[in-house]
């Protein structure tokens, strides 16, 4: 075990055996000294057995992966990782793990970009992280991924609709249930996920407040829990749902059971197939966008927020987004309200 500096990088890098083959890892600091206690302190992960390394197949590491984040992870999450490794096996064959190199992956990765950008940037992300697990699980000594370009696609800007368009969509929905579901998720910006599991219990009237959480049954994508202030339409709209849960005095309701706000008219907990198929059905009946989708709700209460002033930082946090980036697909109806300022002068 030693540490050395090269010319690629301003650290140190500590180099140590592991299944006889040599690994280098980054002590993170261009200090001789800093980097010789970093070495002094580092322990050498436990060596595989050779009979597993050779029989650890790409597919093997998937099962494994798949089991460990399928805890942490949201649904349609896994479903991506899922089809990554599918493709992946498809092009590759289902190889020993450590024979995979960063060659092979830039094929893989540019002959789906070719015909599919999107799905190849999706798996590029996907992948990437799984091969980060593979690294710290010492199934292989670096992620390959890493020596990849992320492919670009497009940036486009998200569709939303009106409140006008909204209320279209509303007068062409048959269900009082689905109508109220579809205008919670309109003014609040909630997931999809978010609103087949909400319940009663998550919505104080006292406050004028529904409190996202988290529990062992149902996880946010980011597992993240928020809060989301109840607009007049929606206190309104809630308040006429909650009677047929509990009888309460509407003025001043007690905290209700905990059941969930939306199901279908035999009690029945929706799911998100169902949720999202019956909102198309609506846009259709209504003659609008067919590229609108429930997703379009979220973009759509984002969108009015901005639109009427509102920082993205806020909006940030009414979305849950982890990172303010991917609030900023929403910028550009911030521009919009600057240049009519302007051009009021």
């Amino acid at each position: 075990m030693f540490i050395f500096k090269n010319q690629r990088s301003p650290f140190y890098k500590l180099a140590y055996q592991l299944n006889g083959k040599r690994r280098i890892i980054s002590t993170k600091t261009s200090d001789y000294k800093e980097a010789q206690k970093f070495m002094t302190k580092f322990k050498v992960p436990v060596e595989l057995p050779l009979e597993k390394t050779k029989l650890y197949t790409i597919s093997t590491f998937k099962d494994e992966y798949i089991s460990y984040v399928s805890g942490i992870k949201s649904r349609s999450y896994i479903r991506s990782i899922k089809l990554s490794f599918r493709q992946l096996i498809a092009f590759t064959g289902n190889m020993n793990l450590s024979f995979l190199d960063t060659r092979t992956l830039d094929k893989f990765i540019n002959s789906t970009y070719s015909h599919a950008p999107k799905a190849a940037a999706l798996y590029y992300r996907t992948l990437k992280a799984a091969f980060s697990k593979a690294v710290v699980w010492n199934y292989l000594p670096e992620n390959p991924f890493k020596k990849i370009k992320a492919p670009r696609t497009l940036s486009t800007i998200p569709l939303f609709i009106s409140p006008e368009e909204f209320q279209n969509i509303i007068a062409h929905t048959p269900h009082q249930y689905l109508k109220d579901l579809f205008t919670t998720a309109f003014y609040t910006g909630m997931r999809e996920g978010e609103i087949a599991n909400l319940k009663w219990s998550w919505i104080d009237f006292d406050q004028n407040i529904i409190k996202i959480r988290c529990s062992e049954e149902f996880s946010t994508k980011g597992k993240k829990e928020r809060i989301i202030p109840i607009c007049k339409i929606l206190r309104s709209v809630l308040l006429n749902q909650f009677p047929h849960v509990i009888v309460l005095n509407k003025n001043n309701p007690a905290p209700p059971t905990d059941q969930f706000v939306f199901t279908r008219q035999n009690g029945i907990k929706l799911t998100e197939d169902f949720i999202s198929k019956q909102f198309k059905k609506s846009v259709r009946k209504s003659g609008l966008h067919d590229k609108i989708h429930f997703h379009t709700l979220r973009h759509s209460f984002a969108s009015m927020l901005v639109q009427r002033g509102v920082s993205l930082y806020v909006v940030k946090e009414l979305l849950g987004h982890e990172d303010l980036s991917t609030t900023q697909i929403y910028s550009h109806l911030q521009k919009q309200n600057l240049m009519d300022a302007v051009n009021l002068l």
